[in-house]
């Protein structure tokens, strides 16, 4: 009896003693599709990963996917999230087409040439206008780059007279009007074929911002740049809902606090950053480099109205119902952040 005692208490003191049950381990799978040398993996994505890794006290443990892994496909982001593939993903709103109708709204040329403006602006219409496009998904940014470069191989391109017939890759559906109307002929082709189609001659340019001429090496495959930040290009940084809502209350937290107005309002700088890379890469190479004329740029944007207002109107066929509101809200968003 005694010795049924003492082992009891024994059994007693040992459970006691023991630490309180750890909180289970976490792994989130986040892909994007850029290479692991952008920007976009070195200075936004790994560390926002390993932020929500120390925020969580190590529960969290954020596994990567970048561009050129099995899910780091540009036209699968989206989708893998939706179907719990992975759990959060950076994508582009362009590409598959006709899924952010939109957000794309943001891409129409002349609107914005400024990230942090651009980025802000999406932010600031997303509850209102935005949100319907992004069911099962808990967004965590939106963003855009600065304004784009026309970036050709053999044909300087000074005026739209010198767009005629070139073949130029085009990131979106707005981008690929704009690029018609000034008479080049848009050809929509992932990031990462870019290289090898201005190799072989597939394409005789292509629209970006300056980053990618360094992240993709571009700069070894053309000679050529009209700096007019004609347009820009939206991005999203989403999460698949359910997984959020089935996390502890204190990793939503700390997912929330690292997302949202915060991690928007650094795009500007980021991109700033970005671009001077690629910016430096074609001026070490020695390529020419032409900034649009205030003339030109007054004959593009008179040419491209007829365009806008069609691609606005277009746009109602994609089940959006008040594009020219969501349109003038943009530009009024933009006046006030760029004041």
């Amino acid at each position: 009896m005694f010795q049924r005692s003492l082992m009891a208490g024994v059994a007693l003191a040992a459970m006691t003693a023991l630490p309180a049950a750890a909180e289970p381990k976490i792994t989130l799978k986040l892909s994007h599709f850029l290479p692991p040398v952008h920007g976009i993996h070195t200075d936004f994505i790994k560390p926002w990963a390993e932020d929500l890794k120390q925020c969580t006290d190590g529960q969290v443990e954020v596994q990567i996917y970048p561009g050129g892994t099995q899910m780091g496909g540009v036209a699968n982001q989206q989708e893998q999230v939706l179907a719990g593939v992975v759990d959060i993903a950076h994508g582009l709103t362009g590409i598959p087409r006709g899924r952010f109708p939109r957000t794309s709204i943001i891409d129409i040329p002349f609107l914005v040439a400024d990230a942090g403006v651009a980025s802000r602006t999406l932010w600031k219409l997303y509850p209102e206008y935005l949100k319907p496009e992004y069911r099962g998904l808990k967004v965590l940014a939106l963003h855009a780059h600065n304004g784009g470069v026309i970036h050709t191989r053999d044909t300087k391109v000074t005026s739209m007279e010198d767009l005629e017939g070139l073949r130029i890759r085009t990131p979106s559906p707005a981008v690929s009007m704009m690029l018609e109307e000034l008479g080049a002929e848009p050809v929509g082709m992932p990031p990462g074929q870019v290289y090898e189609s201005l190799q072989k001659g597939v394409i005789d340019g292509t629209v970006f911002p300056w980053d990618p001429v360094k992240s993709f090496r571009l700069d070894e495959v053309l000679d050529y740049h009209l700096d007019g930040g004609v347009y820009t290009v939206s991005f999203f940084f989403v999460m698949n809902q359910r997984k959020y809502d089935s996390l502890p209350k204190g990793v939503r937290g700390c997912i929330d606090s690292l997302s949202g107005d915060a991690l928007v309002a650094r795009f500007g700088d980021w991109w700033d950053k970005w671009d001077q890379a690629g910016l430096d890469a074609v001026k070490a190479k020695g390529n020419e480099i032409t900034e649009l004329s205030d003339e030109e740029r007054a004959r593009w944007r008179e040419e491209l109205q007829p365009m806008i207002n069609r691609y606005l109107e277009s746009l109602k066929a994609q089940g959006v119902e008040n594009p020219q509101e969501i349109y003038d809200a943009a530009q009024k968003y933009v006046s006030e952040f760029s004041n």
